[in-house]
């Protein structure tokens, strides 16, 4: 709970500044870290993110909790599928110290592109991986191994991930070696798969409810995502429970 409590003035700024009209304009009068510092900070410890990117999860991490979804605000993941699989893509941040806790490659889904992601899909069936803002929920094992559950934030864009079985999970073709030899990661078949090596100790780092902003600069859902819309949107996203697998 102190925890908790260390990290409230740092998103008290985040949202007074979004009421404002700019999720990163400096509060005027406030004693708590500014968003823009806050964002720097966490840029300086994670210099190859795009800064714009780490500032807009920031921007729909502080719309979420403005509309009253529970995201604890401990941990912040960014994954960036603008990126080629062959590169890191995929950050993990300690938002108390503003430290990074992981840079990892990430898998896209089969039908999202070769080396570059390209398309993306809420569809069942479709094997794309999906856009937009999403809150971690339980681990669990299955036919991946250890794995996370996650749930969409975006209806239309990501609101069926429990539903398509949509986890992060270890997977043996997330691999240099595999790099080497082909130019590009496996596929998953929608999901955001990491090193099998790295997935437990990733996934005990975020389980439980923290924030993962998937960004693409795709025009459909930056139009359309209300967590990025200036006045932050309106109403909830569904929240449908479903037996999951992964893939």
């Amino acid at each position: 709970m102190n925890r908790f409590r260390s990290l409230l003035p740092i998103f008290a700024a985040l949202t007074a500044a979004l009421q404002m009209g700019s999720a990163f304009a400096e509060p005027a009068s406030s004693p708590a870290p500014s968003p823009d510092r806050l964002v720097e900070r966490l840029h300086r410890a994670a210099p190859s993110l795009d800064r714009d990117v780490l500032s807009m999860a920031a921007r729909a991490m502080t719309c979420s909790i403005r509309r009253g979804e529970p995201v604890p605000m401990r941990r912040l993941s960014v994954i960036d599928y603008s990126l080629p699989s062959t590169q890191p893509r995929l950050w993990v941040f300690d938002l108390e110290k503003a430290r990074l806790l992981f840079e990892e490659r990430v898998a896209h889904g089969r039908n999202t592109g070769e080396n570059l992601a390209t398309r993306f899909s809420n569809a069942t069936g479709s094997y794309m991986s999906s856009l937009g803002a999403f809150v971690t929920q339980e681990s669990y094992r299955g036919a991946n191994g250890y794995s996370l559950r996650l749930q969409g934030l975006e209806p239309g864009f990501n609101d069926r991930a429990r539903e398509r079985a949509i986890v992060i999970h270890g997977a043996p073709y997330v691999s240099d070696a595999l790099v080497r030899a082909q130019g590009r990661l496996g596929r998953s078949l929608g999901c955001p798969a990491v090193r099998s090596a790295v997935a437990q100790p990733l996934i005990d780092s975020i389980r439980g409810g923290s924030f993962l902003f998937a960004y693409y600069p795709d025009p459909g859902w930056l139009k359309q995502s209300r967590l990025l819309e200036a006045d932050c949107g309106t109403g909830v996203a569904a929240h449908p429970v479903m037996p999951a697998t992964g893939g």
